[in-house]
């Protein structure tokens, strides 16, 4: 299994997951139509959040990836938050 984690903070980062929240049920159906898709888990930190999608491989953290990109761009572009911090890696323990 392969993991993805993004991290977005400063300009705009509060307001994106405001509209994340807002809009989580179709977040999570996007999420789950993404090829090989395991887990998805979305959270507020202090200065924005972060987003963990789990997925069996790789081609589907790059489909996530690129479907979160396109959701952010169409549905809270006029955030301005900019582009996350991402962090990628294949899982050692998956415990659920």
């Amino acid at each position: 299994m392969q993991v993805v984690i993004r991290t977005y903070s400063g300009k705009g980062a509060k307001e994106l997951f405001d509209v994340l929240e807002k809009r989580k049920a179709d977040v999570e159906s996007i999420l789950r139509g993404v090829n090989s898709f395991v887990t998805y888990t979305l959270a507020r930190s202090g200065d924005g959040g972060f987003s963990v999608t789990v997925c069996k491989d790789k081609a589907g953290i790059d489909e996530s990836v690129q479907k979160a990109r396109d959701w952010i761009m169409k549905n809270a572009g006029a955030t301005g938050v900019g582009a996350p911090n991402v962090a990628e890696g294949e899982v050692i323990i998956h415990a659920k």
